[in-house]
């Protein structure tokens, strides 16, 4: 008895600001989480699943059956895996609900998924919500949504080490089906903008797996903080980018030197971006949401520099394509994965192609998966 089941999809960036850092301050999304249809070529189930049930001791323990690595922990005085990383985002979530007051007995617990790992589908911010979505079911736990999604971003920040900020794990939570989701990280407000039901999202797997990307993201989290303060010295009195307009990045642009200038640049146009992104999908204007889409990877390339040959390519195969409104690089970079929306009808024949123009042009095998936009696992 007390056996339960969770699977959490993974997100789908569509436009996101750079300076999404540590901080998050400033930040603007819009996005979904997307569960690959199951008819789709090549598809995947990705998704995180964990099932399990109460067990009296104080432990966490997948049984016999559960995946090879498999390890116990105890709930009290949980610390790091030191020789495998990927268990700290189920311990993290743990300790940090244990901190804050949460206390449960023990779980046998069955943990597994398909995501893609170290592909830019925010596959470790779906473990952490999984695993708060899990507690809170098998144990009864009364917290909001929002404050697990606080929790989730903190587990990875201060237990896993990792300088992300909160848009994944508040995505994996809280994004409805058949709609996008718009998200302020400087004060977590938010709202659902539907999407047509007409088209579909269709992810392509470089199959190249992001290289340097954690300190690579601190590095461009230290170019924006530094553009911050160098606009500062020019007179403009501003906390974050997020407070800044093209025109004031213009002026200042001898003062910020070349370098700063395009990183700043891109964090400005992609809050700008995101906002025609939103106005452009409540106006049922796919198309220059679509174009809005080719802007951003074109940013991300030149002037954040987070983008990469096979990145590339995707995104340059996909704008050949009968049907495709808008294709971008998703992520933090340097490998992964790009995002295309696609009309329904063509989305079998753009995998297709894509899939040939690949191998074709750099010999290497993409994976496609058409997907939908699917619930949050904290959500209603």
């Amino acid at each position: 008895s007390g056996a339960m089941y969770w699977k959490v999809p993974t997100m789908v960036p569509f436009c996101v600001s750079g300076e999404a850092g540590a901080a998050s301050e400033g930040t603007l999304m819009v996005g979904v989480l997307g569960v690959t249809c199951p008819d789709a070529p090549a598809a995947i189930a990705s998704a995180i699943r964990m099932a399990g049930r109460r067990r009296p001791a104080r432990a966490a323990r997948p049984p016999a059956m559960a995946l090879s690595d498999s390890v116990e922990f105890s709930l009290d005085g949980i610390e790091r895996d030191e020789r495998h990383s990927w268990r700290d985002y189920r311990r993290g979530v743990s300790k940090l609900l244990e901190a804050d007051g949460f206390k449960r007995s023990g779980a046998d617990v069955i943990f597994g998924g398909d995501i893609p790992r170290e592909a830019g589908l925010s596959s470790s911010a779906a473990v952490e919500v999984a695993t708060l979505a899990f507690w809170r079911k098998l144990a009864g736990l009364d917290f909001d949504a929002v404050y697990g999604v606080k929790l989730a971003r903190r587990a990875e920040n201060e237990f896993v080490g990792m300088p992300c900020g909160v848009m994944d794990q508040f995505a994996s939570a809280l994004s409805r089906q058949g709609h996008a989701l718009f998200l302020d990280c400087r004060d977590l407000s938010f709202r659902h903008v539907p999407l047509k039901a007409d088209v579909k999202i269709v992810v392509s797997n470089s199959g190249v797996k992001r290289a340097l990307t954690q300190s690579e993201y601190e590095i461009r989290l230290k170019q924006c903080r530094q553009a911050v303060a160098q606009l500062g010295s020019t007179g403009l009195a501003v906390k974050s980018l997020r407070e800044v307009d093209l025109d004031d990045l213009e002026e200042a642009r001898e003062a910020l030197g070349g370098l700063l200038f395009r990183r700043a640049r891109h964090v400005v146009s992609e809050n700008q971006r995101v906002l025609e992104a939103v106005e452009a999908l409540e106006g049922g204007d796919l198309e220059r949401f679509g174009q809005l889409m080719y802007a951003s990877h074109e940013s991300l390339r030149d002037d954040y520099e987070v983008s990469s040959r096979e990145l590339d390519t995707l995104v340059e195969l996909a704008r050949r394509q009968p049907g495709v409104l808008g294709a971008r690089m998703t992520g933090a970079g340097f490998g992964g994965c790009t995002v295309n929306l696609v009309q329904a009808e063509a989305a079998e024949d753009f995998s297709r192609a894509v899939r040939d123009g690949y191998k074709e042009k750099l010999g290497l095998d993409a994976e496609i998966y058409v997907c939908q936009a699917s619930n949050g696992a904290l959500a209603g």
